[in-house]
C-alpha cells in the first residue's frame, strides 16, 4: 500500500461540467415519463392550497426573455410552495384572439375578402394553435413544471361558454348597454380601443390659434368681436359645434391692434406675446356664465358654434376659451349633451373624413390638417400657426396614433359599480403597495370600459336586434348562446343566421314579424382573459376562486388585472386574487428597451442551447425584477460563472461524503466540534434568510444569500481547511465524520434550497444522495433548525472571523513579499490584545489547522516585534516555518526526518498511519 493510498481523497462521479443543454432534455424526459408533477399533486393532495393563476400570453411567436422571466419566476413560486407544505397546481394558459392573428395571417398572404368570416376564422384558429403548441414547448424546455396537456385556451368551447355567460351576468345586473359617445379609435387597426391598449408616444402636431366671430352676442359683446380658441388637433374643427368657457372665469374684450378678440382676462398678456400683439387695450370684462347661449360663427362652414359653460376649462394653457366638438372628445361630449348638440363625428373608421364635412370628403384626417390651416388663413381666421412635439396617444400593437372618435359602441359601465371595484382594492394584498396605488387611481378616473371590438377573430357580442333596431340580450338567450358555443365553439356565431341562434319559437315585441338580425362586433381581448376566474378558477375542481396570486408584467395593471378585477366584482362582488405580484420589463444591459431592429434582443432558446435551462432560470432568481431588469450575454456568462462555483462547491460536498452514510456516520449535534457547530448554525441562519426571502417572493436575496453561504462560510473557510482532515484522517475518524455530517446536511438542504430555481441540476445532485425520496422534487423543503445555547458559541466565532481576516491580511503581505508561497509554509504568531487573548483561550480548536497554516504560537503583546503587522491593538507576525515538508498532509514540520520508520512523515501523519494504515510504513521501508 503506497502512503498516496492512506488519504480520504474525495472521489465523485458527479461532473464538473453540467452539459445542461443535453441533460435537462434527458431528465425532463424522464420527469414526463416518471409523472413527477403528478406525484407531487398526489403527496399534496390533503395540504391548503395556494393558486397561482397564470395569465394568458398572447399566442404569437417563440417566446422572449420577458416570457422566460415571468413563466420561470411563476415556476419558482409554484414549486416552493408545492415542497412547503401547500398543494399548488399549476394550470398554464393562453390568450389566443386578436388583432395581431389577423395581421400575422394577413402578412401571409391570406386575402380576407375572397372568403367568409367563419372561414377566416378557422385559419386564425389554426394558426393560434401552431402558437400555443410552439410556446409550450418553449415554456417545458424553460423546466416549467404544469398541465401542459390541459392548458385553458380562450378559444376553447368551455371557455367562450364561461365568457358568455360572465358577459349576460353583467348584463343582466343592467351593465352593459350601447351608445353613441366619443373613444379611443385606431384608424390602422379599424377597431375601437379600451384605455388599456394605449401607449403614449411623442408626435409633433400643429398648434394653432383659431378667431370665431361673434353670431349674437346676445348683448354681451359686440358683433364685429372674436372668440379666440387655441388647438393641437385642425382636424376636428369641422366637428366644432360650441366654445366652451369657465363660469367662474372673468373674460376681456380687447381691441389688439385695430380686431377685437375675447379671451380669459388672465391669459390677455400671454396670448398677446404669443401672437405679436403690440397694441392691446382691454374694453371690458365680461363673467364667463355671462357669456352662456352667446353663439360664434363657425370659422368655415355655415353654422353657429354655442358658447357653453364648463368646469373643466383651465387657464393653463391656450385662451381660457375651448373648441368643443362632441363627436371628438370626452368632456367635450359631456358638455354636448347637456346643452342637446349633436354627437358629430365626420371621420370613418379608415380616419378618412366623410362627406358630413363638405370640401374634405375621402381626405385622411392628419393630411387635412394642411387643408384646414390654408382655410382659415383665406378667411382670416388663423392668428397663429406653429409646431411642437408632445405626448400622443398610440395603439399599442400597430403603433400608430389614436383618435378620438365618436361611433355606436357596446360599453360596460364601470360608474355604476366603481365604488364596489374601489373597496375591493383595498382588500387585495399588492405586494408593491405602490400598485395598489396605481390600479387605484387607474379605477377611480376611468371612464365606461368599451367592451366591443371591429374584428372578425374573437369571441362575438351576444346580441341579437329585432326589427326596429332594439337590441335583445335576455338570460334566455345568453343561455342558448352559451350552450351553442358549448357544443359547436364561437364559429357558429358567424355560421349561422340570427334566427338559427335564437332558442327554438323564440318571439320579441322588437319583432312582430320575427325577424331578427345580430351583432357582428366582436368583444374586447381583455374580455376574454379578464373572463378566466371564471372560465378556470370556478370550472377546474382543482383550482380555487379567487386565487391566492396573480402575477405578470407592471403592464398588466391597466390590462389583465384590471380586467379581471373589473369582471369579477361585476358578477360575483369580489376580487379575483387575494394578492398581485408585479414584475418590470426586461431591458438590455445598458438599460434599452430590446429591439430586434437594434439587435440587442436576447433569445432564450439560443441561451437555452448555449448553456442550459438552469442558467436563465438562475438569472431570474438573480434579478430584482419587481424592478426593471437588465440582461445581455456578459450578465448571463456572470451568472453562469456563480452557477460554476456553487456546482463546484456541492461536487467537493459529495466527493468527500462518498462513504459516508447518515443512518450510521452522522455525528449528533452535541458531540459535533466547535468549528463544525459554528458551520451548523451558519448553514441554518442561511436556511432561515432562504425561507424568508421565498415567502417574500424576493429571489435575488434567495440567490445572493445561498452564493454567498457557498463561497464564503464553505469554499473560502470550513472546505478550505477542511481538507486537513477529511484528507488526512483516517476513514472513520470522528473529526472525519463530525465534518462528514455537517458535509452531507449541507448538500442536502442547498439542494432543497435550491430546487426551486435549479430543478436540472438538483435532481442530478439528489441522484448521489442517500434520501428516502427517489426525486427532490418530491422533498420538503428543510425546517429551520435552531440549537440552544448557541449565541456565546456564534459570537465567539464572529469575533474569531475578524481575527482570521487579521491573519490572512498579513499572510497575503508576506506572499507578495516572496517570504512564503503557499500558507502551509508559515509559522504565525499572534500577539494579542486582552479581549483577543480570552477569546482565543476560549476556542477549543485546533487554530494552526482553522488558520491553514504549519505552526501557530501565541505570544505576549508586549513581546511584539517591530516586523510584526498591527491591527486593531494586536499583532501578527508572519515567518517561513522551519523544517520538512510532510508527505503525506503537506504541513512543514520539524519532526518531519526525525522518525525513523517514517522519515517523510510528521508525528501526526505517523500516528495515523501506524495505526490504521501499517502496511503503507512497510512498502515504504521496503522502497
Amino acid at each position: 500500500m503506497k502512503m498516496k493510498e492512506t488519504l480520504q481523497l474525495g472521489k465523485t462521479k458527479f461532473p464538473m461540467r453540467a452539459s445542461l443543454p443535453t441533460k435537462e432534455v434527458e431528465r425532463q424526459k424522464e420527469w414526463e415519463e416518471q409523472q413527477i408533477y403528478e406525484k407531487r399533486q398526489e403527496v399534496n393532495k390533503d395540504k391548503p392550497t395556494f393558486v397561482l393563476h397564470d395569465g394568458p400570453p398572447f399566442a404569437n411567436g417563440n417566446i422572449h426573455i420577458g416570457h422566460a422571466l415571468n413563466k420561470i419566476s411563476k415556476d419558482i413560486i409554484v414549486r416552493y410552495k408545492s415542497m412547503s407544505g401547500f398543494r399548488s397546481p399549476y394550470v398554464p394558459g393562453w390568450d389566443t384572439h386578436g388583432l395581431p392573428i389577423e395581421q400575422a395571417l394577413t402578412n401571409k398572404g391570406v386575402n380576407r375578402k375572397e372568403m367568409t368570416i367563419a372561414e377566416f376564422r378557422k385559419l386564425c384558429e389554426e394558426y393560434a394553435w401552431e402558437q400555443i403548441n410552439k410556446q409550450r414547448e418553449d415554456f417545458k424546455r424553460l423546466g416549467v413544471a404544469g398541465e401542459w396537456d390541459n392548458p385553458y385556451v380562450t378559444l376553447t368551447k368551455d371557455y367562450e361558454e364561461a365568457q358568455i355567460r360572465v358577459f349576460g351576468k353583467m348584463a343582466e345586473k343592467g351593465y352593459i348597454y350601447r351608445g353613441l359617445k366619443p373613444i379611443y379609435w385606431s384608424p390602422s387597426s379599424e377597431s375601437a380601443l379600451a384605455e388599456a391598449e394605449i401607449e403614449y408616444k411623442d408626435v409633433r402636431s400643429a398648434n394653432i390659434y383659431v378667431a370665431f366671430g361673434v353670431r349674437d352676442g346676445k348683448g354681451k359683446v359686440d358683433s364685429d368681436a372674436s372668440f379666440v380658441i387655441w388647438t393641437t388637433t385642425p382636424w376636428t374643427l369641422p366637428a366644432n359645434l360650441a366654445i366652451a368657457v369657465h363660469p367662474d372665469v372673468d373674460y376681456a374684450v380687447v381691441n389688439a391692434d385695430g380686431r377685437k378678440f375675447v379671451v380669459a382676462s388672465k391669459m390677455v398678456e400671454g396670448v398677446a406675446a404669443k401672437l405679436g400683439w403690440e397694441d392691446v387695450q382691454v374694453l371690458k370684462e365680461i363673467k364667463g356664465s355671462d357669456l352662456e347661449n352667446v353663439t360664434a360663427q363657425h370659422p368655415f362652414y355655415d353654422r353657429e358654434s354655442l358658447l357653453v359653460l364648463g368646469d373643466y376649462v383651465t387657464l393653463e394653457e391656450g385662451t381660457g376659451l375651448v373648441h368643443t366638438a362632441p363627436g371628438h372628445g370626452d368632456d367635450d361630449y359631456i358638455v354636448g349633451q347637456k346643452y342637446g348638440l349633436p354627437v358629430l363625428s365626420p371621420v370613418d373608421g379608415r380616419g378618412c373624413f366623410t362627406d358630413e364635412a363638405p370640401g374634405l370628403e375621402g381626405v385622411f384626417y392628419d393630411d387635412a390638417n394642411k387643408i384646414i390651416t390654408e382655410w382659415l388663413e383665406e378667411k382670416g381666421a388663423l392668428l397663429k400657426l406653429d409646431f411642437f412635439t408632445h405626448s400622443y396617444p398610440h395603439d399599442w400593437r400597430t403603433k400608430k396614433p389614436v383618435i378620438f372618435r365618436a361611433t355606436p359602441q357596446w360599453f360596460a359601465s364601470i360608474k355604476t359599480f366603481r365604488e364596489d371595484i374601489l373597496k375591493e382594492i383595498e382588500n387585495v394584498e399588492w405586494l408593491q403597495p405602490w400598485g395598489m396605488q396605481r390600479i387605484y387611481n387607474m379605477v377611480r378616473d376611468r371612464g365606461d370600459w368599451v367592451i366591443s371590438r371591429q374584428r372578425a377573430w374573437g369571441v362575438p357580442l351576444p346580441i341579437f336586434y329585432g326589427e326596429n333596431g332594439e337590441a335583445i340580450i335576455s338570460p334566455e338567450t345568453i343561455d342558448h348562446v352559451a350552450g351553442l358555443f358549448k357544443e359547436h365553439g364561437s364559429n357558429v356565431w358567424f355560421e349561422r343566421e340570427a334566427k338559427e341562434l335564437l332558442p327554438e319559437g323564440f318571439t320579441h315585441p322588437s319583432s312582430p314579424n320575427g325577424e331578427f338580425t345580430k351583432e357582428t362586433d366582436i368583444m374586447d381581448v381583455w374580455f376574454d382573459s379578464g373572463s378566466s376566474h371564471e372560465a378556470v378558477l370556478q370550472t377546474r375542481e382543482n383550482l380555487t376562486f379567487p386565487a391566492d396570486m396573480y402575477l405578470e408584467g407592471s403592464d398588466q395593471y391597466r390590462g389583465w388585472f384590471n380586467s379581471s378585477l373589473t369582471t369579477s366584482v361585476a358578477i360575483n362582488g369580489t376580487a379575483p386574487y387575494k394578492s398581485v405580484l408585479s414584475q418590470g420589463m426586461v431591458l438590455d444591459g445598458e438599460g434599452r428597451k430590446m429591439s430586434k431592429s437594434i439587435g440587442n434582443t436576447i433569445e432564450p432558446n439560443k441561451v437555452i442551447k448555449q448553456k442550459g435551462a438552469d442558467i436563465v432560470r438562475l438569472w431570474v432568481a438573480s434579478v430584482d425584477s419587481q424592478s426593471d431588469v437588465r440582461v445581455s450575454m456578459d450578465i448571463i456568462n456572470q451568472v453562469s460563472e456563480v452557477y460554476r462555483k456553487i456546482r463546484n462547491t456541492i461536487r467537493f460536498l459529495l466527493a468527500n461524503t462518498g462513504d459516508f452514510d447518515p443512518e450510521k456516520h452522522a455525528v449528533s449535534y452535541e458531540d459535533l466540534r466547535s468549528e463544525d457547530k459554528y458551520m451548523m448554525n451558519r448553514l441554518y441562519q442561511t436556511t432561515e434568510k432562504v425561507i424568508q426571502a421565498y415567502e417574500a417572493y424576493d429571489f435575488s436575496t434567495v440567490y445572493k444569500t445561498i452564493n454567498n453561504f457557498c463561497i464564503t462560510d464553505l469554499s473560502n473557510f470550513y472546505l478550505d481547511f477542511a481538507k486537513d482532515v477529511v484528507y488526512i484522517e483516517s476513514e472513520d475518524a470522528y473529526e472525519r465524520r463530525a465534518m462528514q455530517t455537517v458535509f452531507y446536511e449541507a448538500v442536502v438542504v442547498l439542494t432543497k434550497l435550491l430546487t426551486p430555481i435549479l430543478p436540472h441540476t438538483t435532481e442530478e445532485i439528489w441522484s448521489y444522495l442517500k434520501e428516502p425520496e427517489e426525486y427532490v422534487q418530491l422533498a420538503e423543503m428543510p425546517e429551520v433548525r435552531t440549537f440552544e445555547n448557541n449565541s456565546s458559541l456564534l459570537e465567539q466565532w464572529e469575533n474569531f472571523m475578524v481575527l482570521r481576516d487579521y491573519v490572512l491580511k498579513a499572510l497575503e503581505v508576506a506572499r507578495n513579499a516572496k517570504e512564503i508561497g503557499k500558507s502551509f509554509e508559515a509559522k504565525v504568531t499572534l500577539y494579542p490584545n486582552e479581549t483577543t487573548k480570552q477569546l482565543l483561550e476560549s476556542m477549543n480548536t485546533d487554530l494552526r489547522q482553522v488558520l491553514i497554516v504549519s505552526e501557530l504560537d501565541i505570544k505576549e503583546l508586549s513581546e511584539a516585534p517591530e516586523n510584526a503587522m498591527e491591527f486593531d491593538g494586536m499583532s501578527v507576525l508572519v515567518e517561513h516555518k522551519h523544517g520538512e515538508t510532510c508527505e503525506r498532509c503537506r504541513i512543514i514540520s520539524e519532526e518531519v526526518g526525525t522518525i525513523e520508520e517514517a522519515p517523510t512523515l510528521c508525528g501526526r501523519c505517523y500516528s495515523i498511519v501506524k495505526e490504521h494504515y501499517p502496511e503503507a510504513l512497510e512498502t515504504a521501508a521496503d522502497e
